[in-house]
Order: C-alpha cells, then sequence, then structure tokens
C-alpha cells in the first residue's frame, strides 16, 4: 500500500478539478464522513457553512461534480444540532445537494424505524447499503446501490456497514435487521453491476461507501489496509471495485492497494467532523468507458493563520479555507439561536475539569477509567435510588464531550467553572433510557470480564462503575481471568448474592459487546432518560469536583507456580490504573509495605495508556527475607494523597523445607482488598474503607454524593 494524493496546506481561492486529456470526461467525488452533526466552525472543525463553500467552488470548476458521505451524518452530535434532533444536519446537507450517503451506525442511534421513518424523510438524498437484510422477508433492508449519470458515465455508489452494528447501537432498535458480511455482499453486488444485464443496474465506475475503517495505528503509518479486520475487507473487495471511501474509526488516510488492474483501489478516509474534504478526480474515456486517470487527495478544509487580534506571533487560529455559502449560513445561525436560548440555562458549577480519559495523542481512549464515567454512574444511581438501585454502569463510548472548567465567552452565562445544559447534553447526546435490573455476584464480575473484547482497535472498552463498586484486575491474566476480586461497600462480593443495577438501554440489551445484561432478571425500563439524570444530580449538587479516586486498579503479581515463595526468591508486583489521563496526577509515588512495615516507594508513570487502563504504572521488587519464612503475609501499595490502598496476600515456604512444584496447578486467586479513600480529618471516619454513597432513608429520600464531604445538612 502506498500513499497518493497532495493534501491542500493553505487556503485555497477555488478547487482544483479533476484534469481530462482532450476528449475524456472529467468526475470529480468529494465526501465526508462521520460528520456527527459538526455543523458550526470550531477550530479545525470548518463547520457546515465553509464545507458547502468548497462543494460549491468544485461544483463551480466541474459541474460533473459528485458529493457523497460514509455515514455517521448525525447521532453523537454537538448541541446545535442535537438540541433538534439533528434537523439542522439534515437540512445543510440537502441544502449542500448531498448525492448519497451510506448508513452509519450512528444513524440508527434511535432505531430503524426512526431511520426508515424521520431519517429517510427528512433526507432528500438516498441512503444505501448491501449488507442489512430485513429479517421477516430475508431481502436487502435497504437499496444497495446509486448510480449517478454524469455525461453518459455511470458511477456506482454501494454502501456498507461495519458487522460490528448490534455492539454499537441498541440491539433492540435494530431487531429486524441481519447483519451480514460486507466483503461477500459488496462483490455480489459490484459483480451484478458489471454483467452486461441492464436489468440490475449497470455502471462503469464503481465506488463503495463504507462504514468502516482502519484504526489509528494503520491509519498513521500510512496503511490502512495493515489493520487486520480493515484490510481483510480492503484486499477482499472485488477488483472492480475502483475506490473505497471509507469512515467509522475517524482516522486521516489516503492510500491505494494494488488490484492487478491499471489504477490501484484508492482507500480514503477524511478523518471526522468535516475537518477535511476527500477529492477523488477520475476520467473516464467516453467511448470505451474505461477509467484513463484516477487520483485523489484529502483537502483540509480550515488554515491556520496568525491571529489578527493578538500582538503574540506565536498566536494562531484556524479559519476556513473556502468561502462560506450563504444559504446553508443562514441555516446554521438558525439553528444557533435556537440552541443558545435552549443551551444556556446553567445547570450547576465545577472546580476543574471532569473529562474523558485520553491518549498521548490527543485522541480519547474507551479503555480507560475517566473521571467523567465515574460521575455519570454516579448520577444514574442516584436517580434510580428510590428503585432500589446498588449499583450503576455506563459505558465509555456514551460519553462524548467533556466538562471544561473554562468558560466560553461566545456562548451567554458560559462563564469559568460554570456547566450549561447545553455542556451537559454534549457530554450524554443519546437520550438513551435507564434501565434496572438484578445481576448475581457471579455475572457482574463476567461482566467486568467483558471489558477484556479481544479488538486490536478496543482490546478493552471500559465501564464506569458507581463508587461502591470496586475492584482488583490483572492485565497480564489469560482472556476470561482477568477480574482478579469484586468488592461492593468494601466487602467482596458473594457470587450468590443478587444485587439491583442500573443502565442505560444500550447495554441493557447487550451493546458493546456487554452480553451478560441480557442475563439478568427483572429488567425494567425505568423510563428516565441518562441526560435528565445527569443534569439533576450536578444540579442537586450544586457544585462539583473530579474524583481522583480510581475504582479499579491493576495487579500483576509473579506468584510461583507451587503457590509459596521461598525464602531468597523475589516477588515482582506490577500496578497500573493508579491515575486518570487528565489533569495533574494527584499521585506521583505510590509506597509498599509487608505485614505494615514501609519497604520501599516507587514512582508512578504518568504516560498515558494508549487502548487499555494502564495510566499510572509502578512496579516493586521486594525481596523475601528470612524473617517471612512460613506463613501468610500482606504486601500493601498505598497512595498516599487519594488513600487508596490495595494489598495482596502471599505465603511464604518454611526456611527449612523447600516447596515442591505443583504441577498443572491453577492460577492462584491472591486476595485482593479495595481501594479505600483517606478521610477528610481522622475524626471524621476511619480511613480503612471507601465509603460509598448512602442508602435512602425517610429523612432523605436521595442519596448526598461526593463522598468524603460534609453532612447533607452541612451542605444543603
Amino acid at each position: 500500500m502506498t500513499a497518493v494524493g497532495a493534501v491542500a496546506g493553505a487556503a485555497m481561492l477555488g478547487a482544483a478539478p479533476a484534469m481530462a486529456a482532450e476528449g475524456d470526461i472529467a468526475i470529480d467525488v468529494l465526501s465526508i464522513n462521520d460528520f456527527h452533526g459538526r455543523i458550526e466552525a470550531n477550530g479545525t472543525v470548518a463547520g457546515a457553512a465553509v464545507l458547502a463553500g468548497a462543494v460549491d467552488s468544485y461544483r463551480a470548476a466541474n459541474p460533473n461534480t459528485l458529493f457523497v458521505s460514509a455515514g455517521d451524518n448525525i447521532g453523537a452530535s454537538t448541541f446545535t444540532s442535537k438540541v433538534q434532533d439533528d434537523q439542522p444536519t439534515l437540512d445543510v446537507l440537502n441544502e449542500m445537494g448531498l448525492d448519497v450517503s451510506t448508513l452509519g451506525n450512528h444513524e440508527f442511534d434511535k432505531g430503524r424505524t426512526d431511520v426508515d421513518g424521520r431519517v429517510s424523510d427528512e433526507s432528500d438524498f438516498p441512503y444505501v447499503n448491501a449488507n442489512l437484510f430485513d429479517t421477516a422477508t430475508g431481502e436487502r433492508a435497504y437499496d444497495p446501490y446509486f448510480l449517478a449519470e454524469q455525461e453518459g458515465v455511470s458511477v456506482a455508489f454501494i454502501g456498507a456497514m461495519t458487522e460490528d452494528l448490534g455492539t454499537l447501537v441498541s440491539p433492540g432498535g435494530i431487531s429486524t435487521l441481519s447483519i451480514e458480511p460486507i466483503v461477500e455482499n459488496v462483490n455480489e453486488v459490484a459483480t451484478a453491476l458489471q454483467d452486461g444485464d441492464d436489468a440490475n443496474g449497470e455502471a462503469d465506475v464503481i465506488v463503495l461507501l463504507l462504514h468502516e475503517g482502519a484504526d489509528a495505528g494503520a491509519a498513521d503509518a500510512g496503511t490502512p489496509a495493515a489493520d487486520p479486520k480493515f484490510g481483510a475487507i480492503v484486499t477482499g473487495v472485488a477488483p472492480n471495485v475502483d475506490a473505497i471511501v471509507s469512515g467509522h474509526s475517524h482516522q486521516e488516510y489516503n492510500a491505494t492497494v494494488d488490484a492487478g488492474r491499471a489504477f490501484p483501489t484508492i482507500v480514503s478516509q477524511t478523518g471526522s467532523y468535516a475537518e477535511n474534504l476527500g477529492h477523488m478526480a477520475l476520467t473516464v474515456d467516453p467511448t470505451t468507458k474505461e477509467l484513463t486517470s484516477l487520483t485523489s487527495e484529502v483537502v483540509p478544509l480550515t488554515v491556520e493563520v496568525d491571529d489578527p487580534e493578538s500582538d503574540d506571533a506565536a498566536d494562531t487560529i484556524f479559519v476556513g479555507a473556502f468561502d462560506a455559502d450563504p444559504a446553508v449560513t443562514s441555516i446554521v445561525e438558525a439553528a444557533q439561536a435556537v440552541a443558545v436560548e435552549e443551551g444556556s440555562v446553567k445547570v450547576g458549577t465545577i472546580t476543574d475539569d471532569i473529562s474523558r480519559a485520553y491518549r498521548e495523542d490527543g485522541q480519547t481512549n474507551r479503555g480507560s477509567e475517566s473521571t467523567l464515567g465515574n460521575l455519570v454512574a454516579d448520577a444514574q444511581l442516584w436517580a434510580t435510588s428510590e428503585l432500589g438501585t446498588q449499583i450503576a454502569f455506563t459505558n465509555a463510548g456514551g460519553l462524548r464531550d467533556d466538562l471544561l472548567f473554562a468558560g466560553d465567552a461566545t456562548v451567554p452565562g458560559d462563564a469559568d467553572g460554570v456547566v450549561t445544559y447545553a455542556e451537559a447534553s454534549d457530554a450524554q447526546p443519546f437520550a438513551n433510557t435507564l434501565v434496572t435490573l438484578q445481576l448475581t455476584g457471579a455475572q457482574i464480575e463476567a461482566l467486568l470480564e467483558e471489558q477484556w473484547v479481544g479488538s486490536a482497535a478496543h482490546p478493552q472498552l471500559k465501564l464506569a462503575t458507581s463508587a461502591a463498586l470496586t475492584y482488583v484486575f490483572d492485565p497480564a491474566a489469560p482472556q476470561g481471568e482477568h477480574i482478579s476480586e469484586v468488592f461492593f461497600e468494601n466487602v467482596p462480593v458473594d457470587p450468590a448474592q443478587t444485587f439491583t443495577v442500573v443502565t442505560n438501554n444500550f447495554l441493557s440489551t447487550g451493546g458493546d459487546g456487554f452480553s451478560t445484561f441480557t442475563e439478568g432478571t427483572g429488567t425494567a425500563d425505568s423510563g428516565r432518560i441518562d441526560l435528565d439524570a445527569f443534569v439533576a444530580y450536578i444540579q442537586d449538587l450544586g457544585t462539583v469536583s473530579p474524583d481522583p479516586v480510581q475504582r479499579s486498579i491493576g495487579l500483576t503479581e509473579n506468584i510461583p507456580d507451587s503457590g509459596e515463595y521461598a525464602v531468597g526468591d523475589t516477588m515482582t508486583v506490577d500496578l497500573s490504573s493508579l491515575l486518570f489521563s487528565t489533569g495533574a496526577p494527584t499521585d506521583t509515588t505510590v509506597t509498599a509495605s509487608v505485614d505494615g512495615t514501609e519497604v520501599g516507594t516507587a514512582p508512578i508513570d504518568p504516560t498515558r495508556a494508549v487502548t487499555d487502563d494502564s495510566t499510572g504504572r509502578a512496579s516493586f521488587s521486594v525481596p523475601i527475607a528470612e524473617s517471612l519464612a512460613g506463613g501468610t503475609h500482606t504486601a500493601s501499595f498505598a497512595l498516599e494523597e487519594t488513600g487508596v490502598t490495595v494489598s495482596v496476600d502471599f505465603a511464604v515456604a518454611d526456611a527449612a523445607v523447600a516447596p515442591a512444584p505443583v504441577p498443572e496447578r491453577p492460577r492462584p486467586r491472591s486476595r485482593r482488598l479495595p481501594p479505600r479513600r483517606r478521610s477528610p480529618s481522622p475524626a471524621a471516619r476511619p480511613a480503612v474503607a471507601r465509603t460509598s454513597s448512602p442508602r435512602p432513608d425517610s429523612t432523605r429520600p436521595r442519596p448526598c454524593w461526593p463522598v468524603p464531604s460534609p453532612s447533607c445538612s452541612e451542605r444543603r
């Protein structure tokens, strides 16, 4: 695979359309993917008006210009579009003259009924898909392709959806759809489009609009086909597919794959949010209808310039690389007016950023615990406490923006520390309902184990938990054996005990692969919306601070095969997930003790994890001294600032007797103690246990949060 095409690096006065040899027909194909309702300009996000201006520019230069999308036009949108159910986004795409779009998973956020009804009705362009089938009829649920005629040249756009759709949206919303293999179905359609039978449609050029993409590693290397899952699709599609316009993974790449013909297959993606515009230029011989040239580029829609309002030469801003389209500008301004009125209402205040987890490159990490995820879980428990809920779970993928302390001067009332309704909505945009159900302790452990999904792109998908549920995990353990021990209110969970839990309806139906939720009993939809719960919780608290305490800790120990250490051995313990990825590290060191005697201190490595929950790592090597011979001992690892302590019991053989190896002994499970929260003062409460949110009583129907904190009477 090789990189192709140029990327624009400065503001453009006009588009560079396809250049055809004399007599050939030049066609330009413009593409976006994962727009997600980003209709407003914001930094490198150009906004709908500039995007429309770019399309206008190409069309002015070449009337044979097609504008297409690889899906996720709507859903997970910012407040300005979301507050009107993404109608403004559909309006701007209609105004731009989008020719065709494939369906993305976020089109199905509200289920198939919404796609087939409201979304399709409000779209002036068709949606295509070849690998979604109706379960009742066995037929394709949507038109598999769209044909566009340009001066006698027929260009076909085939649509395809990620095969992971069933884990990305609420399964109940797509229960009438069967998700079939991409390659098999795309190839079937592509073959039919060039089989000489006009009855099933014929195409001279074939473009696949694919809502699936390469992961970050392959994309950054400029070799998207190196991603095993995506690469199998790219190399598996029929050789008569001329180009693959992809999406879903929010990555930027522009490459080719050898197809064993005159022109290699183009494989591209623009990133997301219309920060860039895909531009494919092709020319066709009008007589033979054969391609005579095929190139591709990713065109930035913004350009970085000096900030005219700053005297500092280092200060820059991003401006549109194309003139804004006036008609689309009007649509956006009307949407902004509605959003300002609806979204400027103050919900509460925060003392610092409360955010999602991040990688070193600034991308979010759904495999890691976050202060925002924990806050949302606490909110959902609080909102359903009168239903008897004890534990809340929420998914990292449902968190779509951060609560930032810094105010936005362009938003009325959004001062430093203020959380507006719009900001809360951007963080929780899906309007999922809260569902209660009963799970046993064994099922909760199985559920937590499902966080390790084994995917190359997302080897771990983190579940945020409410404060009373804590656990220790071994990141180095085999699949299915990661969870070491689970605690509820600081007590090890009994596998047979039943707990009432709350989660969103996406997870309750097995979303993100958490199928154990579907095995629960007494499942009931509370009818309460996650956003409403989040807003009400912040309003009730008034002021919220990010909780610096991790609710899960990674611990890997080099346990001998015999299950016992010998005098002279060294016990090695690797700790992880000691820090959140954002904000200043609360702890910089961890202290180890054996039987209460301090044996060493180790620095915490704050390097952000890429795909898992390992941010905040430390390692210890503890020599097994003769004084430890015979008996069981406890090694404890403490974080002074947050008050978290995790402990492990270990056995040492008698010094005079060498332990006999035990062949094929099952992996031992050392007892892990739960993380512990430091009390605010010695007199306030014993500093021995993480305190959970108190259960409601007759005088206070809803629990106080956070803890440690003043009493309810003091705070209210």
